[in-house]
C-alpha cells in the first residue's frame, strides 16, 4: 500500500463521499449526506479556502485528508490546518497514515504553508501517537476554542 496523495478535484466526490460518510460514521459525527456534499465540492472545485487529497490509488482510494487555509501573523503568512484526516480500517496500521501525514507539508510548503495544525481527542492515544511521530507537537500554550454560528 502506498499513501500517494493526489490532490482530489470534481471527478473525485462519489469516492470522497463514501470515505468521508464512513468516516463521521465511525467517529459517531452527526452529518447528513447533503452537509457532506457541500462541505466537499468547493474544495474540488478550487476555492482558495482548502483542499482534499486522496491517499493511494484516485481510482481506488484508501483514505483521504482536508486541508482548510487561514492566515497568520504569528507564523508569517499561510497556514494550515487538517480537518479531517480518514484511512480504511482493513489497511491501518501499516504506516500509511504517517506516511501520508509526512508527504503532506512538503506537498504545501512548496504553496507557500509556514505552518499545519490539527486537532486531536486528547483520549485518542493511537491518534496522539501517530501525529507525534509525524512531527507533531502539542502546544502547551494554547486551546482550540469553537463557538457555533
Amino acid at each position: 500500500m502506498s499513501a500517494a496523495l493526489t490532490l482530489a478535484g470534481p471527478e473525485h466526490l462519489d469516492p470522497l463521499l463514501v470515505l468521508v460518510a464512513a468516516f463521521h460514521a465511525e467517529e459517531g459525527i452527526t452529518s447528513t449526506p447533503e452537509r457532506r456534499r457541500s462541505g466537499l465540492i468547493p474544495l474540488l472545485d478550487g476555492i482558495p479556502h482548502g483542499c482534499a487529497y486522496l491517499i493511494g490509488p484516485p481510482r481506488t482510494p484508501i483514505g483521504y485528508v482536508v486541508i482548510t487555509f487561514t492566515w497568520s501573523v504569528e507564523f508569517g503568512g499561510l497556514d494550515g490546518t487538517i480537518d479531517e484526516i480518514y484511512i480504511r480500517p482493513g489497511v491501518r496500521g501499516r504506516g500509511i497514515a504517517s506516511e501520508a501525514l509526512v508527504a503532506l507539508p512538503r506537498a504545501l510548503s512548496g504553496g507557500g504553508l509556514r505552518m499545519i495544525h490539527l486537532e486531536v481527542d486528547k483520549r485518542n492515544s493511537a491518534a496522539l501517537k501517530l501525529y507525534r511521530r509525524a512531527g507533531f507537537v502539542l502546544n502547551e500554550n494554547y486551546l482550540f476554542m469553537s463557538k457555533r454560528l
